[in-house]
């Protein structure tokens, strides 16, 4: 019961975000102009601090999740592992990012366990509650704690499952929903890598 309160929250904050992004985009100043920009300033796996300006030059592809997600986190990853193979030398031109929605039990020792997983260029981030509450509102991300007796730690977390594009300036560019193929994203991002 709670998973599916926790997954119906999902959807009302996509359609939240594409009523935020559709109203951010009308107040902009012109055609092109983004919706809005990529910032951040978090810890990697590694333990070094991040920010957007450390990807300056290269397209983004951000996903935010948690590492004990059983099922959304790990199939968006394995589907940006497999863009990211399918990108062959353009591969070096794009930057995928792992957002931790859960900072309580995503230290970047836990982020370094489970991130290389999918692979190596994926860049997981985490940091404070309050980075993190910082940077999912600058993102439009929707997530929650949601208690599960069941679940690593009696909680599960309730997020946005979007996977974002971002250009070489850190402006938003698009985003795919959950369950969107690997072949489809790797498609459109070949499109606008080539424009």
């Amino acid at each position: 019961m709670a998973r599916t309160i926790a997954w119906s929250l999902v959807g009302l904050a996509v359609l939240a975000f594409g009523a935020s992004w559709l109203w951010t985009d009308r107040r902009g100043g012109g055609p092109g102009d983004p919706a809005f920009a990529a910032a951040f300033e978090l810890t990697d796996h590694s333990g070094m601090i991040r920010t957007q300006e450390d990807f300056a030059g290269r397209w983004m592809l951000v996903f935010f999740g948690f590492a004990n997600c059983p099922d959304v986190c790990p199939t968006t990853l394995a589907e940006v592992a497999a863009v990211m193979d399918g990108l062959d030398e353009d591969a070096g031109r794009v930057q995928p990012l792992f957002i931790s929605i859960d900072p309580e039990r995503d230290t970047p020792t836990a982020l370094a366990a489970f991130v290389p997983a999918f692979g190596a260029d994926i860049v997981g981030l985490t940091g404070t509650p309050e980075q993190i509450a910082r940077t999912a509102d600058g993102f439009h991300i929707y997530y929650e704690k949601v208690e599960e007796a069941a679940a690593p730690g009696g909680y599960t977390m309730g997020h946005s499952s979007q996977l974002f594009l971002f250009g070489p300036e850190a402006g938003y560019v698009r985003s795919w929903p959950y369950g969107t193929l690997a072949e489809e994203i790797l498609a459109d991002l070949k499109e606008h890598l080539a424009s």
